[in-house]
């Protein structure tokens, strides 16, 4: 409890707050990260995750990707938890400035929080990659086998592929509200997907907290570490 004391202590001091999240903020929701045992990396297909969810592989094994797509990463009914939703109160106390996520899933724009920066791109986000029109999610996972544009093209997601680089304005903006934090939240990440992990570099402010079960490289740099779920965690935030 001393540490929940204290992280609550840096919460009401500071007035410039970033949330930096990774998988570990959804699977309380439910959804299965990429490197835990029991995760995506670890299951086995005919070809590897990592693979499947290549821009590569999605251009010459189109139906393939869709197959581990839609069977895998499809999360439409999946609820925001009490780590989404507390982020959304604090983001309303004025506190927060952003969360920058590593995550695909929408939970924290589905939690009402509004300045959201999703590195990895979003599963609600599809657009033709002929015409460019925009489709939502339940085109894309209601599809018959690959889902095809009114205009003949194929429907991409608007995801971060391995092999593509990441959104440029997104970069710039997690960079600009990271150094302007006076307190870092990192949470649910192993910080060792780049370029995302490198961001965290350009901190300057007061306090680094790191929540996370496992160990993490900043563990040593960090104002506070907590080896705990993010769920226990934030439940016990006022």
């Amino acid at each position: 409890m001393e540490k929940i004391n204290l992280l609550q202590k840096y919460i009401d001091e500071c007035e410039n707050i970033v949330f930096f999240g990774g998988a570990g903020v959804s699977t309380e929701s439910g959804i299965k990260d990429f490197r835990s045992v029991d995760g995506l990396y670890n299951m086995k297909y005919d070809y590897p995750p990592e693979e499947i969810l290549s821009h590569t592989f999605f251009i010459n094994n189109t139906l393939e990707f869709y197959q581990f797509y839609k069977d895998k990463l499809n999360c439409l009914d999946t609820l925001p938890n009490i780590t989404h939703k507390y982020l959304t109160k604090l983001e309303e106390s004025g506190k927060l400035k952003g969360i920058i996520t590593q995550n695909i899933d929408g939970l924290h724009t589905k939690a009402n929080s509004k300045n959201v920066y999703e590195l990895h791109g979003s599963i609600y986000r599809n657009y033709c990659m002929n015409c460019h029109k925009s489709y939502d999610a339940k085109d894309v996972f209601e599809s018959k086998e690959i889902p095809k544009c009114s205009c003949g093209g194929v429907i991409k997601p608007d995801v971060v592929l391995y092999e593509e680089p990441l959104n440029e304005k997104v970069i710039t903006k997690s960079i600009d509200l990271i150094s302007k934090a006076d307190l870092l939240i990192i949470g649910g990440t192993s910080l060792t997907v780049y370029p995302a992990a490198s961001f965290i570099n350009y901190f300057r402010g007061k306090y680094l907290v790191i929540i996370n079960r496992d160990t993490t490289t900043l563990n040593n740099i960090a104002n506070l570490v907590i080896n705990d779920s993010l769920g226990n965690v934030f439940s016990k935030l006022k």
